[in-house]
């Protein structure tokens, strides 16, 4: 549905702090399905860990953000986010199952819980080959840039 170059243009992220490669699906306002291919060549694999490459939760977190920015920026009307941007205000029950590792396509499945106004309440999930790998609540809020 939505390419690298396109996200591109929702958000302000950039390599290598860009997590998304594709969008596969959205519903505007109800959820999102996204995905980042893991590859060895990630830099953040020279130090996590040079003996045993471990993609870091936290970047599997952020993933789930930066969907989760475009699912919001894609479900208000384009006057309403034009100069804006999404923040993060809370990550609560972020669990994580199992390791992700290099050579793996990480999937990103996320919908509503609660929106209202500028905020977005939602429910993520990570998975790879259809198994969990993390989880978590997120609340973000659009704001001015």
């Amino acid at each position: 549905m939505f390419d690298v170059m396109q996200i591109q243009k929702m958000l302000p992220h950039r390599y290598p702090f860009l997590l998304l490669d594709r969008v596969t699906d959205i519903k505007e306002g109800e959820s999102i399905d996204a995905y980042l291919n893991i590859s060895i060549t990630n830099q953040v694999f020279e130090g996590h860990f040079p003996d045993h490459p471990i993609y870091p939760g936290v970047l599997i977190i952020e993933g789930m953000a930066q969907a989760g920015g475009v699912l919001a920026f894609q479900s208000v009307p384009e006057e309403e986010v034009k100069d804006k941007v999404v923040y993060f205000m809370s990550i609560d029950k972020a669990k994580f199952r199992a390791p992700v590792r290099p050579g793996d396509k990480l999937e990103y499945k996320l919908s509503v819980i609660k929106h209202r106004g500028k905020i977005w309440h939602l429910d993520g999930k990570a998975y790879v080959d259809g198994n969990i790998v993390a989880e978590a609540e997120l609340k973000a809020m659009i704001m001015d840039k």
